[in-house]
Order: C-alpha cells, then structure tokens, then sequence
C-alpha cells in the first residue's frame, strides 16, 4: 500500500512539473506570436503589389510576345518543391500537414513523369526526407520561427537559378496558410511558371485597365521584377509559416496544459483514495490486535 501510495504521488508531482513547463511554453509563444504576425501583416502589402504588377505584365502576352516564365515548357521533367517545416517539434501537426503535401504533390509529379527535387528549410522537413533516403538539392535550418528576407532569398535563388539553367522545369512551394489564430492551413502554390496569386480586392465594380509602355520592352521589365516577385513570395510564405508554427504550439501547450491538469486532479484523486484505504487498513488492524488481546 505504501508502495502505491509513493509511486502515485510521483506520477502527480511528474504532472505538475509539466504543467508548469508547457504553461511556460505556451506563454513564451504566445509573446512571440505576436510580433510574427505583425511581420506577416507587414509583408503583405508589397507581396501583394509586386503580384498585381506582374498581373498586368503578363497579360502582355496576349500582344505580341511569350516569356520563358510564363509558358508552361513542353516535356516537363523535373520540378523544384521548396517545402517549408519548423525546427522544432511540440507543434502538434504542424510540420506533418506540411509533409503529407509534399507527398501528395511528389506523387501527382510522379504520376505526371516529372521529378520532385525538393528544397526544404527547417530541421523536421530535412530529418523527414533523409530518414527516407531522398536526395535534397537544398537545405537550410534554424530560422524557422524568426525568418529573415536573406533566408528566403537564399533558396528563391537557387531554385530561380536551377529554373533559368533548365535543371528543373517548375517551381513550387509548400508552406502552412495563417488564417487565424485557431486556423491553419498547409498550402501548395506553383510560383513558375507564373501563375500570378489573386490579389484581395474591394468589391467595387472597376473601371478598364490602363494601359502601361515598358521601356525597353516587356521581357526585359520582366527578367527584372520576377527574380523580386520570387524572392517576395517565398519570404511572404516563411512568414506566414512562422507565424502558423508558433500559433499551432501555442495550442498545442495549452492542450496539454490542460491535459496534465487533468492528469493532477486524477491522481489527486487517487492518491486521496489510496491514502484512506491505507488508513482504514492501518485501523482495522489496531481494533483488530485490540480485539484478539481481549480474548487471549
């Protein structure tokens, strides 16, 4: 019984200790998740302009001119998948939603006959491809939660590099949507060739769209701006996976949180009963030496 007793109450100070370690996890991304959103909100602007730019660009297609990066190449054989991950784990299925579509995606190519030739950043992504033997054309770690524009442009310029040299034939990029605090969602987006992101717009009618002369010419305006649009997009998608990294373990300490609250009340409880059950023993065992003296 006093064995009991012992390894009970251990299991509930166990829990406590973890209650106070995931409760301080939680608060310490919840601080950061702050800050990472206001990154995020502040890169939208510029991702979303340079996106409405080469809206209007491309359409120059239609008079007169086809751009390398805008027409899908003929016998497609090989694809850059630049996946996104975290660093670290205690993200509940953060990082795993990330890799489900990144399979997803490497099968459809497979399917298609083209080769999936991925460029991860973050540790989980790297130790999920090398635990199953696939060869990476890049790889970068340690930024994860707190990106930085060289970080992104970093692996934009070698997938770019690999494109234009006609190593890979696309361009896409996996990373987790920030919807809401509560919401996020992993994402697949082709960057090359171009196919322009919606911008949000207010829903009032517009009127016709001006009419832009590029100087020299519309391929060389778009041999400038689309190294930057790549270079954008990609830090806007390691914004918003930070910020969605650092959102799902926020949840994910305060689910378990919760749990090893619930696991201190259980083994409260049991601790209590074990403990009356002892001292009832203790003094049945009393009144019954007590009983046996009287008859003797």
């Amino acid at each position: 019984m006093a064995g009991n007793l012992r390894d009970i109450n251990r299991k509930r100070k166990s829990a406590q200790s973890i209650k106070k370690i995931t409760r301080a996890m939680e608060l310490i991304a919840a601080s950061r998740v702050v800050k990472a959103q206001q990154r995020m909100k502040a890169s939208r602007p510029y991702a979303e302009a340079i996106t409405a730019a080469l809206s209007e660009l491309s359409s120059a297609a239609g008079h007169g001119f086809a751009h390398s990066y805008l027409m899908p190449r003929e016998n497609r054989t090989r694809a850059a998948v630049i996946v996104v991950t975290s660093d670290r784990g205690l993200a509940g299925a953060y990082s795993a939603s990330v890799l489900r579509q990144a399979e997803e995606l490497f099968k459809r190519l497979d399917n298609e006959g083209v080769q999936p030739v991925p460029y991860v950043t973050g540790r989980k992504g790297i130790a999920y491809f090398k635990f199953r033997r696939r060869e990476l054309a890049y790889s970068a770690a340690g930024f994860s939660d707190t990106p930085t524009y060289d970080d992104a442009k970093a692996v934009a310029d070698e997938a770019l590099q690999a494109y234009t040299t006609g190593d890979v034939d696309e361009i896409y990029v996996i990373f987790t949507d920030f919807v809401t605090a509560l919401t996020q969602r992993p994402v697949v987006r082709r960057l090359l060739p171009l196919e322009v992101v919606d911008v949000d717009e207010p829903q009032e009618p517009r009127g016709a769209r001006p009419l832009y002369e590029y100087e020299p010419d519309a391929a060389t305006v778009l041999d400038k701006l689309l190294p930057r649009y790549i270079d954008a997009r990609v830090f806007n998608a390691f914004l918003e996976s930070a910020a969605s990294e650092l959102s799902a373990r926020r949840q994910a300490m305060s689910t378990a949180t919760e749990n090893a609250g619930d696991l201190i009340t259980e083994y409260t409880r049991q601790y209590n009963s074990a403990r009356q059950a002892a001292i009832t023993q203790e003094l049945m065992e009393v009144v019954g030496a007590a009983e046996s003296f009287k008859t003797k």
